[in-house]
């Protein structure tokens, strides 16, 4: 059996999940299209999150040039060719923006003196306008970087840092828009670097567990060692370390502040049971991981690093909905089965499509000027 057998056989588990999930979420929208589209929201942003974290880990080995990034290249340049898919997934948020955001809504922004002052930024045409910007902008990166892979190095070195500032800025405009305005009342200078370590923690994560499922087979079984793995679950450490670090800033400058326009949306996220969500992110997202991360073992064993990743992706989609649901419900804890069918057709569809990119091109840059040196290194 080939890894082209293996690839096939991933797709077609996860576009019947797809499949199945879509069905599932399209009789939601029938009987409660507001929950039906709070379910796709907090689905689609874990979606863009294993997306463009991919081609941002892509720009980056292009700007530093290390050698760690030449095994990811080939799986982080097919997430970057989903960006088309992923911009057509945004079109029922767009539709669905008057179930979402309260300032769409004339008569709540007329009674309400902050959202009349935020209505020049927060109106529908200019969100719209800011999120085909953001959309255009990843896959134009996407296309350069992809249609040049094989061509000029030069020109995507010279690229990458232009790009990965765009990243930045689209990112931390897009965690206020899509997010950080469900809630237009509240506001966190923090809030868009949250996001950007939560894309890049989720799309390292995710890229682990396709780097050990691929390193079954040739030509992976001949590359991959365990000190490329090592590598990148350093790099995982890393930025389960840097998300906890943000997320306790955030959460100890509004709490000691303790001021009415802030300290609500943490009183909602920390009662009614939502608490205990938030204790799970905390020993789920940062204390078990960053436990056994900080063994060298570990990071060099196939099976333990890609189920500490997976366990990081799973806490990843938790801290999404620990974000974007409480601003909804307004009251105890509880889930939606399309908290369950939103993220399975998602993301089984986004998978399935992945899987078909995979496959277009061989893993391994054999012309890339680092592929010598990225050997010797996972060797040494």
């Amino acid at each position: 059996m080939t890894l082209q057998d293996d690839l096939k056989r991933w797709r077609s588990v996860a576009l019947a999940a797809g499949i199945a999930g879509a069905a599932l979420c399209a009789i939601g929208f029938f009987i409660s299209p507001f929950q039906f589209y709070r379910s796709y929201l907090w689905s689609y942003l874990f979606i863009v999150g294993v997306s463009v974290g991919s081609l941002a880990w892509l720009m980056l080995q292009y700007l530093t040039g290390g050698a760690w990034g030449v095994v990811i290249r080939r799986p982080c340049e097919a997430a970057a060719r989903t960006l088309p898919l992923v911009a057509l997934m945004f079109l029922p948020i767009a539709i669905g923006i008057p179930n979402l955001y309260p300032w769409s809504h004339a008569k709540i922004v007329a009674a309400d003196e902050i959202l009349r002052h935020k209505q020049p930024y927060l109106n529908m045409p200019f969100f719209l306008t800011r999120a085909a910007i953001y959309l255009a902008g990843w896959n134009l990166l996407s296309w350069l970087f992809n249609r040049w892979s094989e061509r000029s190095h030069r020109k995507m070195t010279a690229l990458a840092g232009p790009g990965l500032i765009f990243w930045g800025f689209s990112v931390t405009f897009m965690a206020v828009d899509w997010v950080l305005s469900l809630d237009p009342h509240w506001f966190s200078t923090i809030f868009g670097m949250l996001f950007m370590v939560g894309q890049a923690l989720s799309s390292m994560a995710f890229l682990i567990v396709v780097m050990v499922l691929v390193s079954r087979r040739p030509p992976m079984s001949e590359v991959l060692t365990p000190g490329h793995l090592h590598d990148l679950g350093k790099f995982l450490l890393a930025l389960v370390m840097v998300w906890a670090y943000f997320s306790f800033s955030q959460f100890l400058i509004i709490w000691a502040g303790n001021l009415p326009e802030e300290i609500p949306w943490y009183l909602v996220r920390l009662r009614g049971g939502w608490q205990y969500v938030a204790l799970a992110l905390v020993i789920g997202h940062f204390a078990l991981p960053f436990a056994l991360l900080l063994s060298r073992d570990l990071k060099r064993n196939y099976k333990l690093l890609a189920g500490i990743a997976i366990c990081v992706l799973f806490m990843r989609m938790v801290d999404l909905y620990w974000l974007v649901a409480p601003d909804f419900k307004k009251g105890p804890f509880s889930v939606s089965w399309m908290d369950f069918a939103a993220p399975i057709g998602l993301c089984g569809i986004w998978l399935a499509y992945f899987l078909i990119q995979l496959g277009e091109r061989p893993l391994m840059p054999v012309n890339d000027p680092h592929l010598v040196e990225a050997l010797e290194h996972g060797r040494e």
